[in-house]
C-alpha cells in the first residue's frame, strides 16, 4: 500500500469508488470531499495495485479547530474504505502508515486528531489498536456525538 495525496490523475479512481447507505451516515464520499481540497485540506489516496482502496483528508488550521486547540495538529476527516475492499486490513494498514507519511509530509505536526461518531464501534475499536486514544474529549457533529480522539507523536 502507498498514501498518496490527490492529483487529478487520481480522478478516475475516485470515481470508481463506491460506498454504501451504511457507509455514508458515518463518512463523506470521496467525490465530494475531493472537490474540498485546499491548501489546508488534503485528500489521501491509499491505493494497493493501482485501485484505491481507502480514502481520507488531512486538514489543518481552521479543520482541526472545532476539535483540537493544537495548532500543530491535523485532522484525519472523511475515513473510509471501498465497500468491495472492506475486511482485507486497508484502513487499519493505512493508519498504521498515516503517522509516517504526516511527519514525513507534514514535519511541523505533532498530532493527529480524528473524530468518530459514538455509534461507530467498529471505527472506534480500529482507531484504537492503530494507537488512536480517547481522552474524553466529545463534540456534536452533524451526524450525532463524536469522539474525538489522537495519536501524539
Amino acid at each position: 500500500m502507498e498514501l498518496q495525496s490527490f492529483n487529478q490523475s487520481y480522478q478516475h479512481l475516485i470515481n470508481e469508488y463506491q460506498l454504501v447507505e451504511s457507509q455514508l451516515k458515518f463518512t463523506g464520499h470521496p467525490r465530494e470531499c475531493v472537490k474540498l481540497a485546499s491548501n489546508s485540506r488534503t485528500p489521501i489516496l491509499a491505493i494497493v495495485e493501482g485501485k484505491l482502496v481507502t480514502y481520507f483528508d488531512l486538514h489543518q488550521q481552521e479543520g482541526i479547530a472545532p476539535y483540537s486547540d493544537n495548532c500543530n495538529a491535523i485532522l484525519v476527516r472523511a475515513f473510509s474504505t471501498e465497500v468491495n475492499e472492506q475486511g482485507k486490513g486497508y484502513a487499519k494498514q493505512a493508519l498504521q502508515l498515516l503517522p509516517a507519511y504526516v511527519q514525513e509530509n507534514f514535519p511541523h505536526i505533532n498530532e493527529i486528531v480524528l473524530a468518530v461518531n459514538v455509534a461507530n464501534t467498529a471505527a472506534q475499536n480500529l482507531y484504537k489498536k492503530c494507537g488512536f486514544k480517547d481522552y474524553g474529549v466529545r463534540r456534536q457533529g452533524p451526524k450525532g456525538e463524536l469522539i474525538v480522539m489522537s495519536f501524539l507523536f
